[in-house]
């Protein structure tokens, strides 16, 4: 602890770069694995594929990612954008398989009540679908935010910056102060994270702060 408040400077560096590493690819995870989830609900054939390219993507270990990516996109090792994109695939392989799970936990009745009254596919999607899914959708969304968070210290294995750094350093100046510091910061940023995104969660569902149930926003769609 003493060596976390006497670099504390230097520490917030390396845990700004650290964010930054692993909420980009979160974000660009999001905007491809939302629309494709979205199709990959609809079609089965499309769905199996996704799930066994997403299965077989987050299998690679990811030190071999920062390793393969760099001579097929022409990129240095070290250059963070490899750590970026490496991390990318990781968000897309979850993401994408947790849309149409969060879509299944929309219960059919509600569906069929939109669609009685006329919504268009579109509407349907925007105004019930995706918000009766968030819940689910948001607890998987936690655990990737989490995961890219814990995933970006490898980086520092091949000279990204980052809180990984405290443990390399920590690990070759034989300093476990520097690794204990590390491991906290980590932490912090990690249950940090996951309590927003936990809030953004109760937030965006009202119904659910005020005790309301999948069948009273069926009731109100059907009215």
């Amino acid at each position: 602890m003493r060596y976390l408040l006497d670099n504390f400077t230097e520490i917030t560096g390396y845990a700004r770069t650290h964010l930054y590493l692993a909420l980009l690819p979160l974000l660009i995870g999001l905007v491809i694995a939302i629309p494709a989830g979205a199709l990959a609900h609809r079609a089965r054939w499309l769905r199996r594929i996704t799930t066994t390219a997403a299965g077989i993507a987050y299998t690679i270990p990811s030190l071999a990612l920062f390793v393969i990516i760099p001579p097929l996109l022409g990129i240095a090792v070290i250059d963070p954008l490899n750590v970026v994109i490496a991390l990318t695939i990781y968000s897309v392989a979850l993401l994408v398989t947790a849309v149409p799970a969060a879509l299944d936990s929309v219960p059919t009745e509600v569906l069929d009540a939109a669609d009685a009254i006329g919504y268009t596919r579109l509407r349907r999607t925007l105004t019930v679908d995706f918000p009766l899914a968030l819940p689910v959708f948001v607890a998987n969304l936690r655990v990737v935010a989490v995961t890219n968070i814990s995933m970006v210290t490898v980086g520092a294995l091949i000279g990204v910056g980052g809180l990984g750094k405290l443990f390399t350093q920590g690990y070759q100046r034989d300093y476990p102060d520097e690794i204990i510091a590390g491991i906290i910061v980590v932490l912090v940023l990690a249950l940090v994270m996951d309590r927003l995104l936990y809030l953004f969660g109760r937030l965006a569902t009202p119904w659910l702060r005020t005790g309301g149930r999948h069948g009273r926003r069926a009731k109100g769609i059907a009215a």
